[in-house]
């Protein structure tokens, strides 16, 4: 059985991730089926709670407000809305229910309350729920997981280098400090990145390392690949080649054996067989639905018949952790506090996201 390692170091991992492709596939393939059953994937459904007109300045992103995207926004959904809307995934397979909302943080009052109700919904439902919020504190970390939050995605998106390339409105210590405040609950940790933004193999490999080293690792790794959206800025770089996914999976995998690696944006660009080998590789979940917040993703059809085709069957829920009670709201131990944390605003200039700003206006 091999053991979780929390001390790689940048050069180990990119000599696995160059390694001879049925080398590299061969070893993650056999840790893989250590430690999960390599025909059992979990279909999770993202769910855009709140979309459009967030504050930051994110590279990739079509929900920001500065660049312009046309993306149809929309205020905060209400609870019959989302518990319909999980129903519906529900009965399409999926055991997990990821809600996100464009906000560059979580704030005390009405909408997280109403956020805390959705939680305690979806859990009632017998299904996981997830959330992806922004930061939060400790205090709003254990309000979620007194809700019955299941687990809580908060992505580094790169390395803590190319990072500043991609985002100059937060600093990647506020990712961590988000993350710390989750392990101070019995919530569990999805956090990953993205792929084909212009970063180097390096860079792939240092947001590995970042990853590998917190301890524990993440329960959860979503790997995407960039979907370039018109009038973000990073509408121009190229697809990433399926071979770099398989790749990035496969190191995944090797690195953090008991993690459940997602098979997450960039879908709609994968032939079934280039999926099939990223299961292969190591991957053990996707998302499920016609979208991902705002980007296409296969339909819900497409991918049962491909679970057909490849004899892979849908993860229960709760299979790894169990499910966590839900607390009502008028026996909570936690309240509000109010908090105004000072998260960073390292404010250096990016020029492609300062360019993609003025165009249009």
């Amino acid at each position: 059985m091999s053991i979780t390692k929390h001390n790689w170091t940048k050069e180990e991992i990119i000599a696995i991730y160059n390694k001879p492709l049925m080398d590299l596939l061969y070893e993650a393939a056999s840790i893989h089926r250590e430690h999960h059953d390599q025909n059992v994937v979990q279909v999770s459904t993202l769910l855009s709670i709140k979309t459009g007109g967030c504050p930051e300045d994110c590279g990739y992103c079509p929900q920001a407000a500065r660049y312009h995207t046309n993306i149809e926004g929309n205020d905060l959904m209400t609870v019959s809305q989302v518990k319909a809307q999980a129903l519906r995934a529900k009965s399409n397979g999926s055991s997990r229910v990821c809600m996100g909302a464009a906000w560059r943080n979580v704030k005390d009052g009405e909408e997280f309350d109403q956020v805390l109700e959705m939680v305690r919904t979806i859990n009632k439902l017998d299904m996981e729920v997830c959330c992806t919020l922004g930061m939060l504190t400790e205090n709003q970390a254990k309000r979620l997981a007194e809700a019955g939050l299941y687990a809580y995605n908060h992505n580094l998106d790169t390395s803590e280098e190319y990072y500043k390339e991609v985002i100059s409105t937060r600093g990647f210590e506020d990712r961590l400090q988000t993350i710390e405040n989750v392990r101070k609950t019995n919530v569990t940790v999805c956090s990953g990145g993205i792929i084909g933004m212009g970063e180097s193999i390096e860079d792939r490999a240092g947001m590995l390392v970042a990853l590998s080293t917190l301890n524990p690792q993440p329960e959860s790794v979503p790997i995407n690949a960039l979907v370039a959206v018109d009038g973000t800025p990073m509408e121009n770089e190229k697809p990433v080649a399926i071979w770099e996914m398989i790749r990035m999976v496969a190191t995944t995998r090797i690195v953090m054996p008991e993690t459940q690696v997602r098979l997450s944006a960039g879908r709609t660009e994968m032939s079934r067989e280039g999926q099939a080998m990223c299961f292969f590789a190591g991957a053990n979940s996707i998302f499920a639905g016609d979208k991902l917040l705002t980007t296409p993703n296969p339909d819900v059809n497409e991918d049962m018949k491909m679970f057909e085709t490849l004899g892979l069957q849908p993860q229960k829920p709760f299979i790894k952790i169990m499910q966590p009670k839900t607390v009502e709201a008028e026996d909570s131990q936690y309240q509000p506090l109010g908090e105004k944390p000072k998260w960073s605003r390292p404010g250096h200039t990016i020029e492609r996201n300062l360019e993609a700003s003025t165009k249009g206006k």
